[in-house]
């Protein structure tokens, strides 16, 4: 890293090399022939790394404690520092790891293994999904009126 850049500069620098570092990563699974039949692949790899890079809280690249904590609060399901490290070593699979990075999260959202982050996540996408389909109620008129 340039180290004449300073605050805002080193930061922008910082988020688009770990830009890169996951683009390359989704490179790697879009022509990984495990993930061939995998449904809209790309888009999927897409909107997994807004996700991962909106809980990458140390901006290291990877998701620590505290950023599942913040993810899952966000999500409405706050856990207990137990119940987080139980679902970390379920996604790094079993190792005693304590983030989870991105080749991590892209094997449990796309795996067959259900981890309950992965439940939790395509759930609340699901949510989201059906959301935008909802459309308002049609306006009610006197006519209407019984």
């Amino acid at each position: 890293m340039d180290n004449n850049a300073q605050g805002g500069k080193a930061y922008g620098l910082l988020k688009s090399q770990q830009e890169e570092q996951l683009n390359s990563i989704n490179e790697a699974f879009l022509s990984d022939p495990q993930y061939a039949e995998e449904e809209d692949l790309s888009s999927k790899l897409e909107l997994f790394k807004k996700k991962y890079v909106e809980f990458d809280l140390n901006d290291k690249g990877e998701i620590d404690l505290m950023g599942l904590k913040r993810m899952l609060e966000k999500l409405g399901l706050a856990k207990t520092h137990l119940e987080l490290k139980k679902m970390m070593s379920e996604v790094v699979g079993g190792t005693l790891k304590d983030t989870i990075s991105y080749n991590d999260f892209l094997n449990m959202m796309l795996g067959k293994r259900n981890a309950i982050l992965k439940l939790i996540l395509m759930f609340e996408g699901m949510g989201k999904e059906q959301d935008k389909d909802v459309a308002p109620p049609p306006r009610k008129t006197f006519s209407d009126l019984p």
